[in-house]
């Protein structure tokens, strides 16, 4: 068995779940795996598989010359494998179906062709983020067509239900979704060819073959080997007929041999108490508990500083409040890179800096609330500023600094579901993966344990802060 262990990657939609599972899975025979799943958009998978933090993930070709590689036309693999090379990664396996982008309405719309849509400027597009960004999406595509519309940004596993309810007339798709047929929608002819080909292939880093060779061997055997109409019923299995995606790469690696028997489906309690409750509880506790500590150690000084210095007063408050406002993907996007990781340490990064506001903000205002004269009579009776601090201080502010404290847990209980996007796991992992299906009851599961856990971290800090007050002098 090769050594080490083989790390694999994917996005947060369901096939790319499903063929993270098929490769993982592939390798799994000859060496240990681990499947970080539900990576968020190219741009942060492409900086876990830079840093190493991922090996190899499942990627499309239009995808790797538009995305990655910067090219409005597309290229030869061979040009594309020369691109990739000086850094450090390599495209390979072709895996047999091409998952191209299109457009889609409802059946009952009277337009057929992409190039229809520019006489219906009053169409509402609901297009996915990544779509909207993508320079082989929507700009290029508009600009192609001749489009007016202004679309708005859907996530995509929630986009056909939207389309449904006709709160939307228009999506992006991918052309091996499950769900065309399922809603029976209308697939609008490319009839200006934009959208190039997407033909499904392995991205990995170059150290990966010599490292995993036995394994490299397994995964260099899937070539070929999926069809798009496998694909499509891949899809379907997940997201029409709720199977877990490990399941149904199982099944479908064990196509000519003995298919291993797939659960039904499973209800909102079976989801809540899954097999992979524990550990989520553990890696959500994990990460709360040590980026408020953090937090902690970093804020109250803060706050004392900002407390008893008027001037860097607003300063320090100013600062703190800055970072509260950076939208949290965006920071765990910036932070890859800079940490050359992705995972639990900018997970913790990320929340530590979210949690601070309200601790640096309670501990200065405990502190100002401190009445002046027990200042003085601890001057007066020789107290050093650092013993008054310790011991007059801080024990009468603590109950406003436990406050804020309490404020900045319940914060990143909530806040921590976006862990799941990096890959470092906790309630968020079910609900990236409800969002990617549209599965209401996968969301609750991921949501109901975080609640519940808000309000237990909630009504400890309520029994601390009791006893705060009760041992005040």
């Amino acid at each position: 068995m090769d050594g080490g262990t083989l790390k694999v990657g994917s996005k947060r939609f369901t096939e790319s779940y499903i063929l993270g599972e098929i490769v993982r899975q592939s390798a799994a025979p000859h060496v240990r795996t681990e499947h970080r799943q539900g990576l968020g958009n190219t741009a942060i998978v492409l900086a876990a598989l830079q840093a190493g933090s991922i090996d190899v993930y499942a990627e499309y070709m239009g995808t790797i010359a538009s995305e990655i590689l910067k090219h409005d036309t597309p290229i030869s693999l061979d040009e594309m494998r020369r691109e990739l090379a000086p850094l450090g990664l390599g495209v390979a396996v072709p895996l047999g179906f091409n998952n191209t982008y299109a457009l889609a309405m409802r059946s009952d719309a009277n337009i057929a062709s992409l190039d229809q849509l520019a006489t219906q400027p009053a169409l509402k597009f609901g297009l996915s983020h990544e779509f909207i960004g993508r320079v082989d999406g929507w700009p290029g595509l508009a600009a192609r067509y001749g489009l007016p519309q202004r679309p708005r940004g859907l996530d995509h596993g929630i986009a056909y239900e939207a389309l449904a309810q006709r709160q939307v007339d228009v999506i992006d798709i991918y052309s091996t979704d499950a769900k065309i047929r399922q809603y029976g929608l209308r697939v609008l002819a490319d009839t200006q060819q934009y959208f190039p080909r997407y033909d499904a292939m392995l991205l990995y880093r170059l150290d990966l073959p010599p490292r995993f060779p036995t394994a490299w061997k397994a995964l260099q055997a899937l070539q070929g080997r999926i069809s798009e109409s496998d694909m499509i019923a891949m899809n379907a299995a997940v997201e029409i007929d709720g199977k877990r995606f490990a399941d149904v790469a199982q099944q479908w690696l064990a196509k000519g041999g003995q298919a291993s028997k797939v659960a039904q489906r499973a209800t909102l309690a079976d989801k809540i108490l899954g097999d992979d409750l524990w550990t989520l509880t553990r890696q959500h506790l994990t990460l709360v508990l040590l980026s408020v500590g953090v937090a902690c150690l970093i804020g109250i000084p803060l706050g004392v500083l900002a407390a008893f210095y008027a001037p860097l007063r607003q300063t320090v408050l100013a600062l703190v409040g800055v970072l509260q406002t950076v939208p949290s993907l965006a920071l765990l996007a910036i932070l890859i890179p800079v940490l050359g990781m992705i995972g639990t340490v900018p997970a913790l990064v990320a929340l530590c800096v979210y949690a601070l506001l309200p601790i640096v903000r309670n501990t200065c205002t405990g502190i100002l609330q401190v009445p002046e004269g027990l200042r003085m009579a601890a001057l007066a009776l020789g107290l050093s500023k650092r013993d008054r601090l310790l011991y007059v201080d801080l024990p009468l502010a603590l109950p406003v600094i436990l406050a804020g404290v309490k404020t900045a847990a319940v914060m990143s209980v909530g806040t921590a579901t976006i862990a799941a996007f990096i890959g470092a796991g906790g309630y968020g992992e079910r609900i990236t993966i409800g969002l990617a299906l549209n599965d209401n009851d996968m969301l609750l599961a991921g949501a109901i344990p975080a609640a519940v856990l808000a309000l237990l971290t909630q009504g400890l800090f309520e029994l601390v802060e009791r006893w705060a007050v009760a041992r005040r002098p």
